[in-house]
């Protein structure tokens, strides 16, 4: 199959494959490695075709994205080598009609050019036409392979191929793959919309299923090999860090409003971007985690922990969220670069009925790093009329004009360590200058932009203004004076020691989740209390948890409610600041975030 110079686009390196002599750093990690006992990961398909040989019937599944044509090569190369005989069925000739596919998705994708569908109720099984597949007596081995292999016999062996879901973005951009049942590629935007809405939900769901009949998982996101492992050495590893402290493998984007910050602090990154807008520390939908095992490297997307593990993650949290991890950070780099669009996030009603999520955007900027003139764009001004504002809006949309937004939304200084308070409903925006680390509830690409101050895009296209969607969410009455009483967290100290304090920043009411600073010089001692805790080193060089995990300035890191008291030591000179964001124990709060209740 030609397509290995254009198989990906991106500026982001791919991850290497085994571990460089020197692979430890100071400084932020692009690469968290957790290891495993030695000869767990395996690199290359000679191991991988000559374990199938012990087999008579396998079935090659696999997510979204994966290249089966380069795939099936690099395993028939193998087994002629062994001069094993090979029956292949390939699942792409199984699929219905992709007309008639098309007609399935079209009600969850919403028109083209909409930025929004709503999450799909299909199952992978409504895009196959049935068919039983059991081995061939005529050959040594009967082969399945391809997306939805596992349905064509309920006994066999299953050999799962996965794909980080940045990898994943790389390849769609590139044209070198399709959405699931598709014959054709469209407009990146488009192919990413009907992944998250209908593609992703599909075979989350239906990998899950697979959980007790996988021998074998992969990591399918090189071109030229891969690496894999048994999935019982695999749920080893899981339930292991499930049950101490871990980290996801961060992955980084420029965007219009994208600034320099992480580009001059973070190591590994490509220098040649034009800006660093986003880093998904930890958007666990599209993070994954990184093993380490005889210097091979292996990268499993984050559900598979949660499918496993959620119990240990999430702990007293778990029966309310399941297996969808609530919390994310991530960071909004506006380092010498714009400010953000003017925008709001929809509240729970009408993100669950428009697009079929069960929790909101609920989010809030701590400021990790900024310039003396950075500042935070958050409520509205005193007396603002909803009307003139939305006429204001629509007149710079339709006429291309600049506005005074000033006049309408207020403008905060911002310090170091602030933390704003952004509950859905809520107009706000980063101003340039500013490294923020955004603490949020999950949810990720509910943002209903109103002013983006009439640039364009990186591809030279105007980003997509949502004005109605905005104002049939908006809240009106956070304005004025009510925005510092109700907006700006207030820091207070709530617990001190010799060489250590406990700061509270207090989230809003509408937050399901809390934040708390950690500041020591030596070492503080730290109680999950049945709660799962997602930190981050704001200041300070690096801290070891237990005196062993050591994590670096800027790096986040979780520590699973099964982990119980942990001992967080500072390994730099000056005083060490963590952020600890964590679910808040009311029960009353959850039920009301959650379509599922205690």
């Amino acid at each position: 199959m030609e397509i290995k110079n254009e198989w990906r686009q991106s500026g982001q390196p791919l991850l290497p494959v085994h571990v460089a002599e020197k692979q430890q750093q100071n400084g932020y990690n692009i690469y968290p490695l957790h290891s495993l006992e030695e000869d767990k990961i395996h690199e290359g398909y000679a191991g991988l075709a000559k374990w199938m040989t012990t087999q008579k019937l396998v079935l090659i599944d696999g997510y979204a994205g994966i290249l089966w044509t380069v795939i099936y090569d690099a395993l028939d190369k193998e087994f002629k080598r062994l001069h094993v005989n090979v029956l292949w069925h390939f699942t792409d000739n199984l699929y219905k009609d992709a007309v008639v596919i098309d007609e399935l998705v079209k009600p969850f994708i919403g028109e083209p050019g909409e930025v929004w569908g709503t999450k799909t109720s299909l199952t992978l099984s409504d895009f196959f036409i049935p068919t039983t597949i059991d081995t061939d007596p005529g050959y040594d081995l009967t082969i399945v392979i391809g997306t939805g292999a596992a349905l064509t016999n309920q006994q066999a062996a299953v050999v799962y191929l996965d794909i980080a879901k940045n990898e994943l973005q790389y390849r769609m951009r590139a044209g070198s793959v399709t959405n699931l049942g598709s014959k054709s590629t469209t407009a990146h935007a488009e192919m990413y919309k009907r992944s998250y809405f209908v593609d992703w939900v599909i075979l989350n769901e239906y990998k899950r299923t697979l959980l007790d009949r996988i021998y074998i998982m992969a990591d399918a996101q090189w071109y030229d090999t891969i690496t894999w492992i048994t999935m019982s050495d695999l749920k080893k590893g899981i339930e292991q860090i499930s049950r101490s402290v871990f980290r996801v493998r961060p992955w980084f984007e420029p965007g219009a409003w994208g600034g320099q910050w992480m580009k001059e602090h973070i190591a590994g990154l490509n220098k040649e971007e034009v800006n660093y807008a986003w880093s998904f520390e930890m958007i666990v939908p599209e993070n994954g985690v990184l093993f380490e095992s005889s210097s091979n490297i292996l990268e499993m997307p984050f559900e598979w922990m949660m499918y496993l593990q959620h119990e240990a993650i999430l702990g007293k949290h778990a029966s309310i969220f399941g297996y969808e991890f609530p919390i994310r950070f991530d960071f909004l780099d506006t380092f010498d670069g714009g400010n953000l669009s003017i925008q709001c996030h929809p509240s729970l009603a009408y993100i669950r009925e428009h697009f079929g999520e069960t929790i909101t955007q609920d989010e809030t900027y701590y400021i990790l790093d900024c310039k003396e003139d950075a500042y935070v764009y958050l409520g509205f001004q005193e007396g603002i009329d909803a009307n003139t504002f939305r006429k204001e809006l629509e007149n710079s949309r339709d006429n291309n004009k600049p506005l005074e937004i000033e006049q309408y939304v207020q403008k905060h200084s911002a310090g170091k360590h602030d933390l704003f308070l952004i509950p859905n409903k809520t107009v706000h925006s980063a101003g340039a200058n500013n490294m923020v680390l955004e603490i949020s509830a999950t949810p990720y690409i509910f943002t209903f932009k109103m002013y983006d101050w009439l640039r364009l895009g990186l591809d030279g296209k105007p980003r997509a203004i949502n004005i109605t969607h905005a104002f049939n969410n908006l809240d009106f009455s956070r304005q004025g004076a009510e925005v510092t009483k109700q907006l700006l967290s207030v820091p207070k100290v709530i617990e001190a020691g010799k060489d250590w304090q406990i700061i509270h920043l207090p989230t809003h009411e509408d937050h399901f989740y809390d934040v708390q600073r950690l500041e020591f010089d030596t070492e503080i001692v730290v109680e999950t209390n049945g709660c799962c805790l997602v930190m981050m080193l704001v200041e300070g060089t690096a801290v070891a948890i237990n005196g062993q995990a050591v994590y670096q300035y800027a790096e986040t890191f979780v520590i699973p409610a099964a982990a119980g008291k942990c001992v967080i030591s500072n390994k730099g000179k000056e005083r060490a600041k963590v952020i600890k964001a964590f679910l808040k124990e009311e029960h009353y709060t959850f039920n009301r975030f959650h379509a599922t209740t205690i």
